[in-house]
């Protein structure tokens, strides 16, 4: 309740931001070095993604867009390069609900030798409705959950490389959410997750924003361990009036959704936690944690759950072996 009308009341946390402050506002004064930065940014062709790329480029940043639809993506381009005429974005075609098209943009992404400073999977879709993805995987946990994990493991090598070569900390932000406090242990089962029994999109989606939190808590324990000069944290936007709201309506009755919508922030306030993550020195060397409202807090006691985070991980290295044959050193488990 404290929280409710903290946000209501749009109270500052400790480090002066808090749910009314906009991703501008967010980074204004960061002093980190962003001429030097490359960051990805999946889903980048509306709502926070959009945004985020936005702001990013505003502060100097180069901007990979990791899209699925080349055409929007082009739009967001355009519309950011004439609000900022030296931005630098680079567009590059990935589907996160597959696979092979996850390590198709690997290949092509380290292709090009640029240097990688931060990895914002941002990228999110619920699905009402029982659907798969090519590999025959539940779609929202295929493109919520595995297809950044992938991503991630395949490029987290290049940004280690990246912070050691430039001396500036390397970024990883996992966008997840408040809902993953409502999944229960027995409810969390690998096998389910990627073929369910009894479908249900808003347990789908909760279940695949807890993986989020869990991968950032296993990997964020083994980068500490190799002294990598890398981070990674998860990051709940708030409420954010996207798509994915629009497709959570038609499950709330009227009432509710009006509830609901008061408390929704608006785009710009949603990316503001990323972009703080992403660019201020104060989140230096903070890894594994999870922040809303641009301030450190407590996710669930599930989500902090590290047999369960490794589990997770060695379940989901197997899978993608598996499946794609890989040959990548999976640095949750080594």
């Amino acid at each position: 309740m404290k929280g409710t009308l903290r946000y209501l009341a749009g109270i500052a946390g400790p480090n002066g931001f808090g749910s009314r402050s906009t991703a501008e506002q967010a980074t204004q004064h960061c002093v980190f070095p962003y001429p030097h930065l490359t960051a990805i940014i999946t889903g980048g062709t509306s709502g926070i993604g959009a945004e985020t790329a936005r702001v990013l480029a505003k502060r100097g940043v180069r901007v990979v867009m990791a899209v699925r639809d080349m055409k929007k993506a082009e739009m967001v381009k355009e519309k950011i390069v004439r609000e900022s005429p030296e931005a630098d974005i680079v567009l590059l075609e990935i589907d996160l609900s597959s696979l092979s098209s996850v390590t198709r943009f690997c290949s092509q992404f380290l292709s090009q030798n640029l240097p990688l400073n931060v990895i914002i999977n941002n990228a999110g879709v619920f699905s009402p409705n029982l659907e798969f993805s090519e590999e025959k995987i539940e779609l929202t946990f295929a493109t919520n959950f595995l297809g950044h994990y992938l991503l991630t493991e395949m490029l987290i090598e290049k940004m280690i490389d990246t912070a050691k070569k430039s001396g500036i900390e390397g970024r990883i932000i996992n966008l997840t959410s408040v809902i993953h406090t409502w999944v229960k242990p027995d409810c969390f089962s690998f096998p389910k997750l990627l073929h369910p029994i009894k479908y249900n999109g808003t347990k789908a989606y909760a279940q695949s924003k807890l993986a989020t939190i869990l991968h950032v808590k296993a990997l964020s324990r083994r980068l500490k361990d190799i002294n990598a000069n890398v981070t990674i944290n998860a990051v709940h936007p708030g409420i954010v009036k996207t798509g994915i709201i629009r497709a959570h309506k038609g499950l709330l009755t009227d009432s509710l959704f009006l509830i609901a919508s008061k408390l929704l922030k608006s785009i710009s306030q949603g990316a503001a936690t990323t972009c703080y993550v992403a660019l201020s020195n104060e989140t230096r060397r903070i890894s594994g944690k999870y922040f809303a409202d641009c301030n450190e807090t407590n996710c669930s006691d599930l989500a902090n759950d590290e047999s369960l985070a490794l589990k997770l991980c060695t379940n989901t290295h197997t899978l993608i072996d598996d499946y794609l044959h890989l040959s990548f050193p999976n640095l949750c488990l080594l």
